[in-house]
């Protein structure tokens, strides 16, 4: 527990500087800078570059960048958790200083938690600003088609495949070939590829043990991905979370690994790009309406994706992304695809057959729902991955059943209600986006 370090932390560096950012356009990219400073301790620069494969309008975009910067600089705030910030290159109003600090607060929350650190909304941070308000004509455009964040599971792929349409862009951060391979198989005419680079000076604080923990990074890609479209023209942001990601990983609580991904922040975001990032693209996520088993049914029909996706987290740090086989995503995946792909399909996919390994024991149990928290990763509602299981042991009938599956089976209840009928018309689909879903859902 980590609560003395917080305090002490806070006192000694009280100052966290949002300094400047910086916008080049070069023949082949678009690269922007950061520049934050923790006051006696680092500074950090933090770069973003944009490769030019097409056509972008750079007009009028310092608004864009500014914005994107309050979402990166909380990647280096979280290392002291100053309590003041201070904004030197732009300008909030008290209604976009709420907003933030709202967005940090809970986007933070699951490191908070973590790391035992106890705090309030209202006084955790203090944000003012020195800098002039950034005044940008409006440029008119004709918006249409989509841009479609693309991270390599099997949720965008889905969208992908859903949405397809010549004119539609991937975006892809810090692409693998698992992400342009995804892409490319959805024929996407153009993928945007973008990279992200983390100051090195964090990553010597973080492994001298200043605090870290998760941040909000489906945040950072809302941002991103609205800068990316009104330079592109693109009129919808097609996210693919899922219902699933509202549930919190701990009872009772507001802790939520997938803050960002949450209904809540998609509607806060909507309201803050329509009152104060100057155009008319719209953020939403297309899969918002259903559960993640009924994804994972819509992807069991993808076959030609099956060998290239992947969605583990320790498996992305080796070279050639791979699954580990040993973490809660993982075993989530695998389990949630089970009800359609056991058993030879989902070993072909994994490598070997996850219901096997005994030593998967105690996460099995965290992701049913029966442990202490729901594991910190981005996995589904208990009631499906319940579902699940019990639609796994059904399927085989009266055969043997592996480690996993008997140990449910000895244990706990069979679940009978059918999750696939699942819709929710909490969600921001126009009529034509839900039709399309619908159209594929019900398409059996």
């Amino acid at each position: 527990m980590r609560e003395e370090d917080y305090k002490n932390y806070r006192l000694k560096y009280p100052i966290f500087r949002y300094k400047k950012y910086d916008i080049k356009e070069l023949e082949d990219k678009i690269e922007i800078s950061y520049l934050y400073e923790i006051e006696g301790l680092e500074t950090f620069n933090h770069i973003i570059q944009i490769e030019k494969n097409m056509e972008f309008d750079t007009r009028s975009i310092s608004n864009l960048v500014f914005n994107l910067g309050l979402v990166e600089l909380v990647s280096y705030w979280k290392t002291t958790c100053s309590p003041n910030v201070i904004i030197e290159c732009g300008y909030l109003n008290e209604e976009q200083i709420a907003w933030f600090k709202k967005l940090y607060f809970n986007g933070l929350g699951e490191m908070f938690y973590r790391n035992g650190i106890t705090n309030k909304i209202d006084d955790f941070m203090n944000i003012t600003c020195t800098g002039k308000e950034i005044n940008e004509p409006k440029v008119i455009k004709d918006y249409s088609d989509y841009i479609i964040p693309v991270g390599g599971g099997k949720d965008s792929c889905v969208t992908l495949e859903s949405l397809k349409n010549k004119d539609n862009l991937a975006m892809i951060v810090n692409p693998r070939n698992v992400t342009l391979e995804c892409a490319k198989i959805a024929e996407v005419k153009n993928a945007i590829k973008i990279y992200r680079k983390i100051d090195p000076n964090l990553i010597n604080l973080n492994k001298r043990g200043f605090l870290n923990g998760h941040t909000p990074f489906s945040a950072m890609i809302a941002f991103l991905s609205t800068l990316v479209a009104y330079m592109t023209g693109r009129k919808y942001i097609a996210l693919s979370n899922e219902s699933s990601a509202n549930e919190a990983n701990v009872d009772g609580t507001n802790v939520n690994h997938q803050y960002s991904k949450t209904l809540e922040f998609e509607n806060d975001y909507r309201y803050y790009c329509e009152s104060y990032l100057n155009n008319e693209i719209e953020y939403f996520s297309f899969l918002r309406p259903i559960l993640e088993v009924e994804i994972a049914y819509l992807f069991s029909k993808l076959k030609k994706y099956h060998h290239v996706f992947k969605s583990c987290n320790v498996g992305s740090k080796e070279k050639d992304w791979v699954w580990c086989c040993n973490c809660s995503k993982c075993l989530f995946v695998y389990t949630i695809l089970s009800p359609f792909l056991y058993k030879d399909e989902l070993v072909s996919i994994f490598g070997e057959d996850l219901f096997a390994k005994e030593d998967l024991k105690e996460t099995f149990i965290d992701l049913l729902g029966y442990g202490k928290n729901k594991p910190f990763d981005c996995v589904g509602t208990y009631e499906e991955v319940r579902y699940a299981v019990s639609k796994t042991i059904l399927n085989l009938k009266d055969n043997k059943l592996p480690y996993l599956l008997e140990y449910y089976k000895d244990n706990y209840e069979i679940v009978n209600e059918d999750v696939l009928k699942f819709y929710t018309d909490k969600n921001n689909l126009n009529q034509e986006q839900t039709s399309i879903l619908k159209g594929v859902l019900y398409d059996k």
